[in-house]
């Protein structure tokens, strides 16, 4: 199909790679998991790494909870 006559689509660029930027966490996990090409994945993750530096991240409910347990069985009683 001509470039001309495609639809546009705001999820892909011109030249029909996926973009990125309006993904959250969530959805690119499950594209990292079905994506097979190395520089796909490599460009997921560094986007994940990004997207989880920033200050407003909150780490998911069940990481928290094997912080403390974690912590709690390290400390002396």
């Amino acid at each position: 199909m001509s470039q001309k006559n495609r639809k546009s689509d705001p999820m892909k660029t011109k030249t029909g790679k996926t973009r990125l930027g309006p993904l959250n966490i969530q959805q690119l996990e499950t594209m990292l998991e079905k994506t097979a090409r190395p520089k796909e994945k490599s460009k997921i993750l560094n986007r994940l790494r990004e997207l989880k530096s920033r200050p407003g991240y909150v780490k998911p409910i069940e990481a928290i909870v094997e912080e403390i347990v974690s912590t709690l069985e390290a400390q002396p009683q």
